[in-house]
């Protein structure tokens, strides 16, 4: 993870990054393509350095990010079947939330499988819920981090860096409720406005 003095600058970056996905996910996705790989790969990266070495961890975290981009951006269908997988294992994480167990692994294979498939099949229907709902939750994620002290490396680091960070401020529901109104009002002006203008 990047030391605690950079938490808002990563903030800031997931939280425009979310929003626009949420807003615009479809008519830009090679962009969010790009945004999201960077922030998968930059994470990967990071996690192999120690904190301490604030150099050498920023090089390798801009060097994972570009490299997580360019990997998104060239696998542009790779990269919608990889979005359908991801939906489809984050609704195995959340159901098996809802029961406060762990999903199978074979469950969440499953799900993984027939999210990549529907995906490929819907493609832009899959891509505009996904975009929406996905950057919804990252912008929540960016803001509730922004509004951590940036002293506190573990909050920090708990807020930013979990690969799907489904609950930023733990112990409350605020976040959750929030994450599904601004991903249910991004799906809304997707369809509506910016989806529609794609050719």
């Amino acid at each position: 993870m990047l030391p605690a003095t950079f938490q808002v600058p990563a903030a800031v970056i997931m939280l425009i990054g979310g929003l626009l996905a949420c807003f615009a996910g479809y008519r830009v996705f090679r962009v969010v393509l790009a945004i999201y790989g960077f922030i998968l790969g930059a994470l990967l990266a990071s996690s192999m350095m120690p904190a301490e070495q604030t150099l050498w961890m920023i090089l390798i975290w801009l060097a994972g990010g570009v490299v997580g981009a360019l990997i998104m951006l060239v696998a542009y269908f790779a990269g919608v079947a990889l979005l359908g997988a991801g939906v489809g294992a984050a609704l195995a994480h959340l159901g098996a939330a809802t029961f406060n167990t762990e999903p199978g692994m074979l469950v969440v294979i499953a799900l993984s499988i027939a999210g990549a498939l529907a995906a490929l099949v819907l493609q832009r229907y899959v891509i505009i819920v996904a975009t929406a709902f996905g950057g919804a939750q990252t912008a929540v994620v960016g803001a509730a981090a922004l509004m951590v002290d940036p002293g506190a490396a573990q909050s920090a680091a708990r807020g930013l860096y979990r690969v799907y960070p489904f609950d930023p401020v733990p112990g409350t529901h605020w976040d959750a409720w929030i994450s599904l109104l601004l991903g249910v009002v991004g799906l809304v002006v997707q369809v509506a406005v910016t989806a529609g203008r794609k050719k």
